[in-house]
């Protein structure tokens, strides 16, 4: 195997060549960030956060390849993953895991020490998600609070401290996180099923459909209680609104539970983020300059 295609294969281990959870994960962070900072967050903490989620999101998939190794060959979504095939050793996984946290934890060095204390908590998560495949009834649920804890973090490094509003937001996060990713788990229930995995859409059943719009509306309802408490504007809601007509099209992808359409809607959960956050920031910028 020559170096190139090594490369090609830690890529795809990393899913950097699928960045859509790497964006997944950074929408609520800069939610976080925008709002500790009343708009205005310090570019160096901007930086280390963006770079971090980057470094965590991929060292959690490479986590996740090697918890799922022996499992991934019989699901069809999964089968070519560089573990999947073999193109790449387990040694090779956690080496490469490891290399990926430990520049992360670097990264945030210059930052306080709640942050880096809240940071041992947020790898554990990333590192142990996992392995609740094999025997939580609701895993996403666990990955929603891995995926949040970016915006307790974000408040710690801007402000000092952790306010009662960051852990709502993180709240409302977790929702969004179990309906997205349920969509996700849809695409494979099937496989899921026949090899034992554990997931929400598995335990919604026939409610597969109804928790995760349900998710999706009691979300969107917590984010527009956040926009009271914070005390913004029009345009926030405006965002808000945007986003509950993305959220109603993907009831319509998702409502015949064909796996495409319901990877579709997964996917298309980027935009719900982009929206809600750019409603934050242009909220704070018109603000400011009116």
């Amino acid at each position: 195997m020559t170096l190139t295609q090594r490369l090609g294969h830690y890529e795809k281990l990393m899913r950097l060549d699928k960045p859509i959870g790497i964006l997944l994960l950074l929408w609520p962070t800069l939610w976080g960030l925008w709002l500790a900072a009343d708009g205005v967050p310090s570019t160096n903490i901007l930086v280390i956060f963006i770079l971090g989620t980057v470094l965590m999101r991929s060292a959690g998939c490479v986590v996740n390849d090697y918890a799922d190794r022996n499992f991934d060959a019989h699901v069809e979504r999964t089968k070519n993953r560089p573990l999947a095939t073999g193109k790449l050793s387990s040694k090779e996984a956690l080496l490469l895991a490891a290399g990926l946290s430990l520049c992360a934890f670097l990264l945030i060095l210059p930052l306080n020490r709640l942050t880096l204390e809240l940071s041992v908590l947020a790898l554990f998560l990333a590192a142990s998600y996992p392995f609740t495949k094999r025997f939580f009834a609701m895993p996403q649920a666990y990955l929603g609070i891995a995926f949040s804890f970016g915006i307790p973090m974000a408040f710690a490094a801007q402000t000092g401290e952790v306010p009662h509003m960051a852990w709502l937001l993180m709240a409302a996060n977790l929702l969004w996180v179990i309906a997205y990713d349920t969509e996700y788990a849809m695409v494979d229930k099937v496989d899921d099923l026949k090899i034992g995995i554990k997931t929400s859409a598995i335990t919604f059943g026939r409610f597969d459909v109804a928790g995760v719009m349900l998710c999706h509306i009691t979300f969107i309802a917590t984010m527009a209680v956040i926009g009271l408490i914070e005390q913004l504007g029009i345009i926030y809601y405006a965002g808000l609104a945007v986003a509950s007509g993305l959220i109603r099209y993907q009831y319509r992808l998702i409502h015949d539970r064909n796996r495409a359409n319901c990877f579709k809607a997964f996917l298309h959960n980027n935009w719900v983020g982009a929206t809600i956050f750019a409603g934050i920031a242009l909220d704070y910028l018109i603000t400011a300059t009116s």
